[in-house]
């Protein structure tokens, strides 16, 4: 019995001493995941590193070559990290094992009390405390095969763990090389696209030597700009007349709706022997059903601006319809206005101005004819042909020097157009009703009801 009881002893304190074991390999455990969780804090830090690197230039490129070899290094030890898991891992079944060889053991010793027992009946109190001893250690013993059995797990969710982490820096890794990439490339990119701009520098410089224009082409941004300025609206038309200074404009947005210069009432655009503005004017038209506005746009020469400027600077290029109106001669604004129409694809009309005081200038410079006398009305038929004849040759002629394609020209007077605008004959009318039926007609292809008066 004294044997037995030492053996028990002796079992007891393997047992403990398994048991601190496995308190050590639980520490141990632990201090690999606060390892494996500074090994994580490092692999993000490399990883804003390499986020940082894609702001960079020829810098980025180094410091992500460092990334890339500190990820190297991240993934070295990760893997170092997981066998060490792995290797506590085995060592934790071994200890399950060796605990559950103690449990047979401790079984084999109930039995061989129990059999004692038998055998002798004063020692069955004894082989009955050998039991209850055996079982309690049958109990510790199942409780530190759970205990393995957690480390275990422990060890296997670290190892999953260090092998995500490696996985993670395997992809840092190849992300710093691809932004490093991605940055030669912008790079050269941006190098590409620095020679070119340089180019067409210089050819631009080049180009203005040799008195070509560049061709100017507003942004997204400069035509909503536009429009808020001239406060366009969807569903009407907008018509833009445009012309130097003195050509009588704002006489002849007048006299399209119906209106005198001297006529009274917000509606009557200012008119003056000089430019009044230097800003676009807006001007609706009186009769609310008639969905169109027109827009007095100042003369070029009012503007410290060079003509092939002046299309792009007045926003000319937002309006649905513009008339070009002429007065003495056909200028280089008026030439540069209708190429930028044709490159905008807006229509345009090219109206010759205060045309009963030039009819007028030619009859007087009119030499008399053999049969005739100064007031024999053929002289004034003559001197309107000729007026116009003149005046459409010198357009075409002019438009065919600056390469452009040719335009209907339309020889109007105000006073007339006053009346045909209101619903009544004029006098020698001139080309007043063709103007007003073809600006009717283009608003009407555009879609836009129109009512004509």
């Amino acid at each position: 019995m004294e044997e037995s009881r030492q053996q028990a002893q002796e079992q007891l304190l393997k047992i403990l001493e398994e048991q601190r074991s496995l308190r050590e390999m639980h520490t141990n455990a632990a201090e690999e995941m606060r390892k494996a969780a500074e090994e994580r804090t490092r692999a993000e830090a490399i990883q804003r590193q390499a986020e940082d690197a894609a702001r960079e230039a020829e810098a980025a490129r180094q410091r992500a070559e460092e990334a890339n070899r500190l990820a190297e290094q991240q993934r070295l030890q990760a893997e170092e990290g997981r066998r060490a898991a792995e290797a506590q891992r085995q060592q934790a079944e071994e200890n399950a094992r060796r605990v559950e060889q103690e449990r047979l053991q401790a079984d084999q010793a109930r039995v061989y009390a129990e059999d004692q027992a038998r055998r002798a009946d004063d020692d069955r109190r004894l082989a009955d405390e050998q039991r209850r001893q055996a079982e309690e250690e049958k109990a510790r013993a199942d409780e530190a095969k759970a205990f393995a059995e957690e480390q275990r797990r422990a060890a296997e969710e670290q190892r999953i763990r260090s092998e995500a982490e490696r996985v993670r820096a395997d992809e840092e890794a190849r992300s710093a090389r691809l932004q490093q990439e991605q940055a030669e490339q912008a790079r050269a990119e941006a190098d590409r696209k620095a020679a070119e701009a340089q180019a067409a520098f210089e050819k631009a410089q080049q180009d203005l030597k040799e008195g070509i224009r560049p061709i100017l082409t507003p942004t997204v941004q400069e035509f909503e700009e536009t429009k808020r300025r001239v406060q366009y609206r969807e569903g009407i038309f907008h018509f833009a007349v445009a012309g130097i200074s003195g050509s009588g404009k704002s006489s002849i947005i007048n006299a399209m709706r119906g209106m005198r210069n001297n006529d009274r009432g917000a509606f009557v655009a200012r008119t003056g022997v000089t430019e009044t503005t230097s800003d676009i004017s807006r001007y609706p038209d009186p009769n609310t059903a008639n969905p169109w506005v027109w827009y007095d746009i100042p003369g070029a020469g009012t503007l410290a601006i060079p003509d092939w400027v002046y299309f792009n600077a007045q926003g000319l290029y937002i309006f649905d319809c513009i008339i070009v109106l002429t007065d003495n001669r056909f200028t280089q604004t008026d030439e540069a206005i209708i190429r930028n129409c044709e490159r905008f694809n807006i229509p345009t009309y090219i109206v010759r101005s205060k045309s009963r005081q030039h009819i007028q200038n030619v009859l007087n410079d009119l030499p008399l004819e053999d049969d005739e006398d100064e007031d024999d009305p053929r002289r004034s038929v003559r001197a309107r042909e000729k007026y116009i004849r003149e005046t459409r040759e010198s357009i075409a002629k002019n438009l065919d020097r600056a390469e452009l394609s040719s335009h209907p020209v339309y020889v109007i007077d105000k006073e007339n157009l006053v009346q045909i605008a209101k619903g009544k004959k004029a006098r020698d009318a001139l080309d007043e009703r063709e103007l007003l039926d073809a600006l009717i007609a283009e608003a009407r292809k555009r879609r836009v009801r129109m009512v004509v008066r």
